[in-house]
């Protein structure tokens, strides 16, 4: 429509030595046939111009009337602007992470990343497991797309993911999202469920940081409410289950301030400003030590593990951001 419009247009100033109004005004009355005479006289050769510009406008009017009306009644072009939408909101997104599934285990983590206030952007295959009205009001980013292909993985924006989480059903699946994420990405950190005891000593050798075994934690949960029901329900307690005001607070050797690196915890005040307390710190190579020292220091590849309300674990996350 806009070419023909324009080639209309020139073609009246080439001919007739019309104004540039005047032939772009001429073309889009022709091309609409709105029925209004000429602007000003037409000679023989523009007379045919003309009627070649009609001719060929009815295809074109015909073909654009047909695949806009194909687009609204299917409703391809929403569906268009909804992917343009999602695609400008992860665009935006840095550090966040990558959730490949949303089955029963995909819509639990998704759910457990919006209470903790994470960016995170969903990766599925069924566009259907996406529109749910649990998460309508949360309008959580997401991509239908197959993730195992590296091209789904880059519009989900992995080379700016700070983790991926994958929860497919199928370990074989869960596996090559794990070597391509880990080639896309090898700084990322990646955890991955697995069905088969099996599978869990190769996707660590993919690369995956952590490997989970759903129905093996069951079954120890269930095991241990058998035992030390009580040391059960207080970790349920403070992880949020049964709604308490507990959190915890990992705070990595990256995230801390210049002036702040190099100090113990004592030195560092973190109960002080912000009323956590350091219950853990892991070493570099994965060892934990429980209840550290208070002359314990920050390497890198270290963390601390804190605990503490959540309007403690808010304040110290402003304290490390000072």
């Amino acid at each position: 429509m806009v070419g023909i419009i324009i080639i209309g247009a020139a073609g009246l100033m080439l001919l007739e030595d019309y104004s540039l109004v005047n032939a772009l005004y001429m073309s889009i009355i022709t091309i609409s046939t709105v029925g209004f005479g000429e602007v000003e006289p037409l000679s023989s050769a523009g007379k045919l111009f003309v009627s070649a510009m009609m001719l060929l406008n009815i295809g074109i009017v015909a073909y654009s009337l047909a695949t806009f009306s194909y687009y609204v009644i299917d409703g391809k072009i929403f569906e268009q602007m909804e992917q343009q939408r999602m695609r400008s909101k992860v665009n935006a997104l840095s550090d966040h992470t990558i959730l490949c599934g949303f089955g029963r285990y995909g819509k639990e983590i998704a759910r457990h990343l919006l209470e903790h206030g994470q960016q995170f952007v969903v990766i599925d295959e069924k566009k259907e497991k996406l529109q749910m009205d649990q998460f309508a009001e949360a309008d959580i980013a997401y991509i239908v797309g197959d993730a195992t292909h590296d091209e789904v993985l880059k519009e989900a924006g992995i080379e700016k993911a700070g983790s991926l989480i994958t929860a497919l059903n199928d370990d074989s699946d869960n596996l090559f999202i794990v070597i391509t994420a880990k080639d896309l990405n090898p700084k990322m950190q990646i955890i991955s469920r697995a069905h088969q005891a099996r599978s869990r000593a190769k996707l660590r050798r993919a690369g995956a940081s952590q490997v989970i075994m759903p129905e093996q934690i069951g079954g120890f949960y269930m095991a241990t409410l058998v035992s030390k029901p009580g040391a059960v329900e207080f970790f349920s307690y403070v992880t949020n289950e049964m709604d308490s005001d507990i959190g915890f607070e990992e705070i990595k050797f990256s995230q801390l301030p210049e002036e702040m690196r190099g100090k113990s915890i004592r030195e560092m005040s973190l109960r002080k400003e912000s009323g956590v307390n350091v219950i853990g710190h892991r070493l570099a190579h994965g060892r934990y030590i429980v209840n550290p020292d208070p002359e314990a220091v920050l390497q890198p590849g270290d963390s601390f593990i804190t605990v503490g309300s959540q309007p403690q674990i808010r304040a110290l996350r402003t304290f490390l951001k000072r």
